[in-house]
């Protein structure tokens, strides 16, 4: 008998006949007996069951881990809300700290000691003009002990008002030194 490709990829059936292979063919139970003899069919049922374990393996451990995994992602989770939560803080920490040193900023307190200066000027002059409309007429005698008082009250708030304006001049000509830090 004359070597066929099937008889060179299966050399397994080399010694059976025609009739036998025929019969192969024709019977579904006896194709299924020999298929399932040849060494190629067993080696990969072998490997199939090999793989079959593996994979359950594979699951098992996987389904051992599956209770810290979702514990890990509790976890994880919290940590993340827990790190945007401090972010956001952080945020606002930072925007109430630039506020803070705002108002020690250079030139915030140099606006805040001209406003100051003003406004002291302003309660001075304010002082005298109710000094002025509220005293007596000079042919009535003043009372000494109120002009006393309006002089004290007076030069106290002038006083003031003269230092803040000095300080404020040596401030603008650049003779108040500052050290940022």
């Amino acid at each position: 008998m004359a070597a066929t490709p099937l008889m060179n990829e299966f050399p397994e059936l080399a010694h059976l006949t025609r009739e036998d292979l025929e019969d192969i063919l024709n019977d579904p139970a006896y194709f299924q007996s020999i298929f399932h003899s040849l060494p190629q069919v067993k080696e990969l049922y072998q490997a199939q069951a090999e793989l079959g374990m593996a994979n359950e393996a594979i699951a098992r451990t996987n389904l051992s881990l599956q209770d810290r995994l979702y514990e890990l992602r509790t976890e994880t989770k919290e940590a993340f809300d827990n790190a945007k939560s401090m972010e956001s803080r952080w945020k606002d920490l930072e925007r109430e700290q630039r506020e803070v040193y705002q108002r020690f900023n250079p030139q915030f307190l140099l606006l805040r000691l001209r406003h100051a200066t003003t406004a002291q000027d302003d309660a001075s002059e304010a002082l005298a003009s109710s000094f002025v409309q509220s005293s007596p007429l000079p042919s009535s005698g003043n009372d000494a002990s109120d002009v006393d008082e309006f002089i004290r009250e007076f030069r106290e708030l002038r006083k003031v008002y003269h230092k803040r304006l000095m300080w404020g001049d040596r401030w603008a000509s650049g003779q108040v030194p500052w050290e940022d830090g």
